[in-house]
This record gives C-alpha cells, structure tokens and sequence, in this order.
C-alpha cells in the first residue's frame, strides 16, 4: 500500500506512527506519566508534548518549509514557496482517556494546502488502526477502502457526540440538542476522541458525529476522510465553514440532511428566531423541554441539506 500513497501522506504515516510508539510505551505505566491542567477538565501530559515534537521533527525534516499548526505548540509560518503547506497536529485526542487507561485516543495529523485539506491521517496506536485519505483518492483503514454507512433512517442510526466539560460551554445548549437527537435514533454514544469518532463516520461504523467546542487540529484530518468517504461534513447548519467555527457536523449524505434539521437551531448560525426559540425551551421544566414527540416532527420529516464542504 505505501508504495502507491502520495509522498507526503507517507511522511505523515511515518510521523504518526513514531508518535503511537511513544503513547504505546507510555500507556504501559499511565500512573508514572506527568500531567498538567490547561484549564478545568482539559489535560495535557509529557506523552501529548513528547508525541507532538516527533511528529514535528518527522515533518520537518521532510519539508522544512513547511508550517506547522499544533495542539500544543501553536504555529509557525511556512517559508518560500512551501508557506502554503500546513500541517495541523493533535499529538493525543483523548487526552483524558489515556491518563485513565481508557484506550480511546489516536493521533491526527492533516496537511492544508491553500486552505484545503489535501492530506490525512488519523492513528490509534491501541489497535493499530490506520485510518488515511488523499484529496480524490479516497479513504483507507489500512489497506482497505471504507466508506461512510448507507443506512438513510436517523431511527437506526448509531451516533457519537462529545459532552461539555469545560467552563463556559453551553450546558443547557447541549442538553436541549440532546434532548432532541437522542430519541430520534437508535443510540448516542461518547467515545472521548473527536478524530476518531470522525474517522469512524468515515469507516461506517457510526452513522453521524456532532459537538460543540472542538479545535481545528481536532477534525482536520477527519473532515477528510469523511468527505473522501462518500460522507459530509460541516457546522450544524450544513453549511461547509466549520474548521475554526467549533462546531461540527458528519454523515452520510441522508441523514446529515436529518441532523441538520435537528441540530441547525443550536447552531451559532442559527437565524434570530431560533436562538429565541431554545432560549425559551431551556426556561421551560427539564420533563417538558426533554420530552420525546410533542409538536416537533420526527427527523426523517425534515428535508435532506446537500452542503458539501470543501474538504
């Protein structure tokens, strides 16, 4: 298989897999790992700093000029003619569930051309699961092509999302959506990883992903295999700005149209009325705003989006 990836989804590999070995080794003594807090819930350790500067050192001894966008180092600026070319790098997504022993987390590594995501990469070293993609090549799990799941009822899908945690998220927000979604199909679930729950809507084995709060280095490399999976992805809207609008959206193509009637009020984008609307379903008693049916109509009667992102 490596012989036909494009030289620079190669380095990325390369890169992603020397980083799996240092959370590998790591995870054998998760008790000895040093951990620092960035703020209420959020965690960093050695491991997420060690990771994230293989990563880096990998990269930029292939293509030196070339911009980096990291969790935990931030940015720097490309040079020449390559300044274009930025890798965006989340060393550990999951941080929380690797100092736990909870073996959900990866690393996810995505190269942006001209504001494109052209290459990506999302690893679990835990079960050695290389999920990649190509702009127009499709997307792989190892050496095989996946694609997102064909299922075109939200009632049987099977759907990740991830839960507020810090301070200032909108708690009340997430509650209401829910409140909405989780009657409407057949189960929501909270792996803990943003990327890997992307690369699981990638790979068919959930149906749907949205939440509130994320990163860019959280869902670049997953936006890519989604779309290179047949799938869409966007802000909770449908429309296709979402990398650094912290608010994200997948699926395959019907039941996207569904989430976005569902989710599209809780949206940042969402119109005036809307807002209004939640704000006064979050004053009314929790049985009341939480209760399945009422007036809404199910989410196989709202009309499909057909937003394409431009990943």
């Amino acid at each position: 298989m490596s012989s036909t990836l494009h030289p620079m989804l190669n380095v990325a590999i390369k890169a992603a897999r020397a980083a799996g070995a240092i959370i590998n080794r790591a995870s054998l003594d998760v008790d000895a790992v040093r951990v620092s807090v960035k703020q209420t819930n959020d965690f960093v350790t050695e491991v997420d700093h060690a990771a994230e500067a293989v990563i880096i050192d990998t990269l930029l001894t292939a293509y030196p000029d070339h911009g980096i966008w990291a969790e935990e180092s931030g940015r720097r600026e490309g040079k020449g003619r390559d300044k274009n070319h930025v890798w965006i790098i989340d060393p550990l997504d999951g941080t929380t569930n690797f100092i736990h022993g909870f073996p959900v987390y990866c690393v996810s590594i995505a190269l942006m051309v001209n504001g494109r995501i052209e290459q990506a990469v999302v690893y679990d070293p835990t079960r050695n699961d290389l999920f990649c993609a190509t702009r127009g090549r499709g997307a792989y799990l190892n050496d095989r092509r996946i694609r997102v799941a064909k299922r075109n009822s939200l009632r049987e899908c099977l759907l990740s999302t991830g839960f507020p945690f810090r301070p200032g998220d909108a708690f009340q927000t997430y509650m209401q959506m829910f409140a909405d979604v989780m009657p409407r199909c057949a189960g929501l679930r909270r792996p803990g990883s943003a990327a890997l729950d992307l690369a699981y809507v990638a790979a068919g084995m959930t149906d749907g992903f949205f939440e509130m709060g994320l990163s860019p280095w959280d869902v670049a490399a997953g936006a890519l295999l989604v779309t290179e999976a047949g799938g869409l992805i966007g802000n909770f809207t449908g429309e296709s700005d979402f990398l650094e609008q912290r608010e994200c959206m997948a699926a395959n193509p019907k039941i996207y149209g569904q989430l976005v009637g569902l989710t599209g009020k809780y949206s940042k984008f969402a119109s005036a009325g809307d807002k209004a609307a939640v704000r006064q379903a979050g004053q009314l008693p929790a049985a009341a705003a939480s209760a399945p049916g009422g007036d809404q109509p199910p989410a196989d009667d709202f009309p499909p989006t057909a937003h394409v992102a431009p990943f």
